[in-house]
């Protein structure tokens, strides 16, 4: 097992991804990453990462980081759970430039769609932070899943109806 992250070793992982890429691209930062870099936690067990698009060379780069700065990397984000919300890439939050590699927080309203749906303590404590920080509004997200609500059938690991009913809350009590 591999020693829990905090920011200042994300922070370098993120500078020494894109050092190590031979190409340009855009990297997504999601979950307890987004977290340690909003200061809502101190540390997370991995980082997740979504490549769009790729930046060449960056699996090797993985496989070389992930040993020397023992750190789990996990190619996973909302998209892999929830359906991606309308606008999600332009919701998308710059976080910086390493090399030729763009960093951004994925969209925060399909990060907050996906930690509903798991409904983890650690998630609806960062769901409660982003709300609290004012970088999520619950009217807009009860908005954005009645758009992508007939998609869920698509991801069979999902109770759209229980979906439902936590977003619907979520929008009522902002948690």
């Amino acid at each position: 097992m591999r020693s829990p992250l905090d920011r200042p070793r994300l922070l370098r992982l993120l500078r020494e991804l894109g050092a190590a890429a031979s190409g340009p691209g855009r990297i997504y930062v999601c979950g307890g990453a987004t977290a340690l870099l909003h200061g809502w936690r101190g540390s997370t067990i991995d980082v997740d990462l979504r490549l769009d698009p790729e930046p060449p060379g960056i699996f090797a780069a993985i496989a070389l980081l992930k040993e020397a700065l023992d750190v789990n990397i996990e190619l996973a984000g909302p998209r892999s759970f929830v359906p991606p919300l309308p606008g999600a890439d332009e919701r998308a939050v710059f976080i910086g430039r390493h090399g030729a590699v763009d960093f951004f927080h994925e969209d925060l309203y399909g990060q907050v769609l996906a930690k509903l749906a798991r409904g983890h303590d650690r998630d609806l404590g960062d769901i409660a932070s982003a709300v609290a920080d004012g970088l999520v509004e619950p009217s807009t997200l009860v908005a954005l899943f009645a758009a992508i609500e007939p998609e869920l059938l698509r991801y069979p690991g999902l109770n759209p109806a229980a979906l439902r009913r936590r977003v619907e809350e979520f929008g009522r009590d902002g948690r």
